[in-house]
């Protein structure tokens, strides 16, 4: 397996590749071989499950070659991955098949100065060791011994070139010791494995003290951002790589680094203090440096995470990335019926976006192209964005933008829009952060297109399964509320009827289904509809809740609902109720003093189909207000129910029984913060 896996790397020019299996039956990939690269590198995706966006996942699930040539390509794609290892490289993933069995993934890293495309070599070579590695672990699989994932994968070191003679060894160590400055080698774990005494001068560090340490954990000055970034990228790119950090006090030292397949070798030298400043980050109009780009990145992506709809992506984009970058102008973009839609913007007038609000995508704009082709485009001035696109009107006060694409699933979803008032240079390094960044944000606005999509739904929903408008019956007076949750999708089962039964007698109702969501909802609508066909029917209010019971209990829903039902006879001026594990109803009387009608506890509804549900007669006197709720009115974490019903109980008493829609109106404004959702019926039989 080791030599087949080192023959693809070698045979496709590849410089490094990792090797995954899938047990069978599993949905998870493992890595089992990491070949030329540090352990270190690979952490992040030692398991990557076949639903994870990245490269492997989805070149084993679709069984297909996947191609990336270059570090846009890759952040463009898939931004999660360009996230960990924001470098200049090339990959392709690819799966392992056996007699159409999948048996696990490859994948393959390039420097990214190669070509952007493969050639046909090259993907021959990738796909004869896809077929060798496919074969072998069939073999394997095929005798009883399986490659299985298990603790660490296998480090499979490439070979690093020649073998020097030992008297060339010597020559060469006597050259290096002979040049100014100093010399040191990493290993392929970043480990000093040699070090020149000039060398050892300069870092004010002895050989002993230096050799089998990562350079950062002997000498605590170098454990700074740009130093580990630095080796990361010569590492992932292939490519040499330089950067200047200071050693206290005062000595600025200059670094240079060059990876091979072995390790890496690095020349140091005493740098100019000036040159030294130079090469540091000059301000503000340099842009933010790579550790600040990552930081935001990661940041915006946490943020990301919280968000729950369209507007609040908007919001916290916006609010991430305008200081982040130094930007000052953002329109976040989508597509809709074949036309532009601004979702949302920052730092432009409201008239400028309307003229481009509904723009037909064929337009010859960059925010049109971008979210047609999915590819980013960058203008450092306005002369480059005019050469691109003839037409166009310098119509803001900014002189530098870049258009980037929102890609969730593959597919652009929308364009990010960012706007600076000075001219930008947009290295290749910033472009690749921030295609990530949009590509972060398409997936966030992705999943909060769907999250309003179904809000919107279940509120539809929500509003044809509760009364419209309550009946007017003579002789009663009403008011109702019904206030969302504001967790999950702000929906849930509270309900309340109120229905006419002839001319002197009406039901009410009010109840709560279990849950915050849309099962709660539908089934909410099925308890409120057997509810009023048992009160239509002329049943008693013990009959109508054991009716309705035995319905849940055919259903079979897996939620349990608790429900009040009141017969109100306006002529005697009685109300007989049976409760079903509910609340218990208030009565306020005409002199304020409110009142907790203690009605016999019936079992929820839903739990066993024989349940018996007494009843209480109780007089309304003239003046007073009856009151159902539901729990989400009193209940609050760390607060007595008893404690909660009885501050109900103060706040009824002191409203003004003849405006019923004022004392519910107070009644909402005084209720938790809206963990759960309200609903409240007040009922007076003096209307």
């Amino acid at each position: 397996m080791e030599t087949a896996m080192a023959a693809v790397v070698r045979e496709s020019g590849a410089y490094g590749g990792l090797l995954y299996v899938l047990p069978p039956g599993d949905s998870v990939l493992w890595l089992v071989v990491v070949a030329g690269l540090p352990q270190e590198l690979a952490a992040p995706w030692r398991r990557v499950a076949l639903s994870d966006p990245v490269p492997v996942a989805d070149a084993v699930r679709e069984r297909r070659l996947v191609w990336l040539g270059g570090q846009e390509e890759i952040a463009r794609r898939y931004p999660r991955p360009a996230l960990v290892l924001p470098y200049d490289f090339a990959m392709a993933a690819a799966t392992l098949t056996s007699e159409d069995e999948t048996l696990g993934g490859l994948v393959l890293l390039w420097s990214g100065t190669r070509s952007p495309q493969l050639s046909p070599a090259e993907r021959q070579a990738i796909e004869a060791g896809c077929a060798r590695l496919g074969s072998l672990l069939k073999q394997r699989a095929d005798r009883g011994d399986p490659l299985l994932p298990g603790g660490r994968p296998l480090t499979l070191p490439l070979p690093s070139g020649r073998t020097v003679p030992p008297g060339e060894a010597a020559a060469a160590a006597a050259f290096i010791d002979r040049l100014p400055g100093g010399s040191c080698a990493l290993d392929t774990h970043g480990r000093l494995e040699f070090v020149t005494p000039g060398a050892a001068e300069l870092l004010g560090a002895g050989p002993d003290h230096l050799v089998g340490a990562l350079p950062w954990e002997a000498l605590p000055w170098m454990d700074v951002p740009q130093v580990e970034d630095r080796y990361r990228a010569a590492l992932v790119s292939r490519e040499p790589q330089t950067f200047t950090v200071l050693r206290p006090p005062g000595t600025w030292l200059a670094f240079e680094l060059y990876p091979d397949p072995s390790g890496m070798s690095v020349r140091i030298s005493a740098a100019d203090p000036s040159d030294a400043a130079a090469a540091a980050p000059s301000g503000p109009a340099a842009g933010p440096s790579r550790a600040t780009l990552l930081y935001h990145l990661m940041q915006l992506a946490a943020t990301l995470t919280e968000a729950v709809g369209v507007q609040d992506v908007v919001d916290r984009t916006a609010d991430q990335l305008l200081p982040a970058l130094g930007v000052q102008g953002l329109v976040l973009m989508t597509a809709e019926d074949g036309r532009l839609k601004v979702l949302g913007h920052r730092g432009y007038s409201p008239d400028l976006m309307e003229r481009f609000d509904a723009v037909r995508l064929s337009a010859d704009i960059p925010a049109a192209r971008v979210q047609a082709t999915g590819i980013p485009d960058f203008f450092t001035t306005f002369a480059d964005l005019q050469h691109d696109y003839p037409s166009a009107v310098h119509e803001d006060d900014m002189a530098a933008w870049a258009v980037l694409p929102l890609i969730a699933s593959g597919r652009p979803r929308g364009s990010l829009l960012l706007a600076y008032r000075r001219p930008h240079a947009f290295p290749p390094g910033e472009r690749a952060v921030l295609t990530s960044m949009a590509g972060l944000v398409g997936q966030a606005l992705d999943r909060a297109r769907l999250y309003d999509a179904k809000h919107n739904l279940a509120h539809r929903l929500q509003s044809a399964l509760l009364p419209h408008a309550l009946p007017r019956v003579s002789g009663l007076k009403v008011a109702a509320r019904y206030l969302p949750a504001a967790r999950g999708l702000g929906i849930g089962g509270d309900f309340y009827d109120l229905i006419r039964l002839d001319e002197h007698t009406a039901g009410a109702a009010i109840g709560d289904v279990q849950g915050h969501n849309v099962d709660a909802a539908a089934l909410m609508g099925q308890v409120r509809t057997a509810v009023h066909a048992h009160a239509t029917a002329g049943s008693p209010p013990d009959q109508v809740l054991a009716g309705t019971n035995r319905l849940l209990n055919d259903l079979e829903p897996g939620l349990f609902t608790s429900c009040v039902y009141v017969h109100l006879d306006l002529a005697d001026r009685r109300a007989c109720i049976a409760t079903a594990g509910h609340p218990p109803p208030l009565l306020r009387h005409a002199d304020g003093r409110t009142e907790l009608l203690r009605v016999p506890p019936g079992l929820l509804l839903g739990i066993e189909p024989d349940s018996r549900y007494p009843t209480r007669d109780v007089p309304l006197p003239p003046g007073c207000v009856l009151v159902l709720y539901t729990d989400g009115l009193v209940e609050a974490p760390g607060v007595d129910i008893d404690d909660a019903t009885a501050a109900l109980a103060g706040l009824i008493e002191r409203a003004d029984p003849a405006d019923l829609d004022a004392m519910a109106d107070t009644l909402i404004r005084h209720a938790p913060s809206p963990g759960d959702d309200i609903a409240l019926l007040l009922i007076s039989p003096d209307g």
